[in-house]
């Protein structure tokens, strides 16, 4: 049985191109008998909103969407992360890294352009050389894990075949921060694997991500889940959804009166899942999901959503 996640972090307030993926991630199960589990990512304290989590549980339920675990929140994991990382130590897989930002950026040489968005240039390895039961200095590090050097490929079922090096175009990365906690990307692993996640719908600005997801899965003999990346919202000069585009914020809709049928509509004739904008219930488009029917492009946010608020 597939089952798939919502995995929303509390740093802010949820949006339409959130709204869009988590409705995107409901229809993809639902439309196979599959289930929804939802977890709180809310590992990165430093930026966690106090009331995010709730406000986004509050826009799901909103959306109309339902799911079918208890909700899971990743500081609930943390043990499960520290014993993944143990694992990683002792086989060598990671190494301390004592580099600031900008001792990174001056050993780069060479400007560097990534085919994966926002990625910058490949750690170029200056503390590398750690091997299991070297001292490690009493001073500030995070963990890095050495990414393999051989392509790797998944077929997402949005995007189609992809393949990449991780030792050669994404570098080694941090899986323990600084402050002395579990990175995303490893944390983020281990969720799905603990709650039982075969599916991750999510953006296609995560795809490095993924790779590097996948890498820690084989050394870490877990199997990976499967993946599909779909296009973004951004605004109209094509950059990220903010305040510069209007608010987008689903609180900000619900405490104008728009009915959430107006916004599952919009996301739906959005993703090519129905012809026209139209006030829709989440679950009567089930039905007609369709991986096919997926666009390539990311959507610059058009005229249609002011009328939302009307």
């Amino acid at each position: 049985m597939i089952r798939g996640r919502l995995a929303p972090s509390p740093t802010g307030a949820q949006h339409l191109g959130n709204a869009r993926t988590h409705l995107a991630a409901y229809w993809a199960a639902r439309s196979v008998g599959g289930e929804l589990a939802l977890r709180i990512d809310d590992l990165d304290s430093p930026r966690v909103k106090s009331w995010a989590a709730d406000q986004a549980i509050d826009d799901l339920r909103w959306l109309g969407i339902e799911w079918d675990t208890p909700i899971a929140r990743q500081t609930e994991h943390v043990e499960h992360y520290r014993r993944a990382i143990e694992t990683l130590h002792r086989h060598d897989l990671i190494y301390p890294c004592y580099c600031s930002r900008k001792d990174i950026e001056e050993a780069i040489s060479a400007p560097h352009e990534s085919r994966f968005r926002g990625e910058s240039a490949p750690y170029p390895g200056t503390c590398s050389g750690y091997q299991y039961g070297d001292r490690i200095e009493d001073r500030e590090h995070c963990f890095r894990f050495r990414a393999i050097d051989k392509a790797l490929r998944f077929d997402d079922r949005s995007m189609g075949t992809l393949r990449c090096n991780p030792a050669k175009e994404l570098g080694d990365f941090p899986v323990v921060t600084r402050s002395g906690h579990a990175s995303y990307q490893l944390a983020v692993l281990i969720d799905d694997r603990l709650q039982g996640v075969n599916q991750v719908v999510r953006g296609n600005d995560l795809v490095a991500s993924t790779f590097r997801q996948i890498d820690l899965a084989e050394r870490l003999e877990i199997e990976a889940p499967e993946y599909a990346h779909l296009p973004l919202v951004r605004g109209s000069d094509g950059r990220r959804l903010a305040k510069r585009h209007g608010d987008t914020r689903l609180s900000f809709y619900r405490d104008q009166g728009v009915r959430p049928e107006r916004i599952v509509g919009w996301a739906a004739a959005s993703l090519g899942l129905i012809d026209r904008i139209e006030d829709c219930e989440a679950g009567e488009l089930i039905e007609c999901f369709d991986w096919e029917k997926l666009p390539t492009e990311d959507l610059l946010l058009g005229p249609e959503t002011k009328r939302f608020a009307e």
